[in-house]
């Protein structure tokens, strides 16, 4: 994942109540939020009602909307982005599903939980209940699937954004990995 130049700046400029550098940054992160989305949205079901445009603008409305966020750098922002992008799609998903079958949500099994390229296999709704389980018990292991699940960041920028080695995301990697499946196994 390459980063624009500048957007640490900027950042910190909007920390310090600059709203004007939220303005300058659309532009810099604009394609890499772009490709978050349409990560997200290739493992969604075909015929989403959400277009890959209208994911990034809700993201980033709700990004520069948030009160006392501490911005490190721009990796920061970018995990940030995808945490905001799973949240969305998981309540729209939510929301579909009460308005589809009254409430109840289909369970899909999870037992192929072994790379991101497999998310077809996973109901979203489901992966989002086992990811809060998780993150009750030890939330970096929650925030490492998220970030490799999810947005598709490979095991060096993961260490990045939550500034761990690259080591440690390899281990909380296969832990993580390894719970997941005892939890999908345990609700089969």
């Amino acid at each position: 994942m390459s980063f624009p130049a500048g957007v640490t700046q900027l950042l910190i400029r909007a920390e310090k109540g600059d709203r004007a550098a939220l303005d300058e940054m659309l532009p810099l992160v604009y394609g890499e939020l772009r490709r978050l989305a349409n990560f997200y949205l290739s493992k969604e079901r075909p015929g989403h009602t959400l277009q890959p445009t209208a994911l990034v603008h809700e993201a980033y409305m709700r990004l520069i909307d948030q009160q006392h966020v501490d911005w490190k750098n721009r990796a920061h922002f970018f995990g940030l982005a995808a945490e905001m992008m799973r949240r969305i799609l998981t309540n729209h998903a939510r929301d579909r599903a009460a308005d589809k079958r009254g409430g109840k949500s289909e369970r899909v099994s999870l037992s192929k939980v072994h790379a991101s390229s497999e998310m077809k296999d996973i109901e979203l709704i489901a992966l989002d209940d086992a990811l809060k389980q998780l993150s009750a018990m030890d939330p970096r292991k929650s925030r490492i699937v998220e970030l490799k699940f999810f947005s598709g960041l490979t095991t060096e920028e993961i260490a990045e954004v939550l500034q761990i080695s690259v080591a440690t995301v390899k281990r909380e990697w296969a832990v993580a990995r390894a719970w997941l499946f005892r939890w999908v196994k345990g609700k089969e």
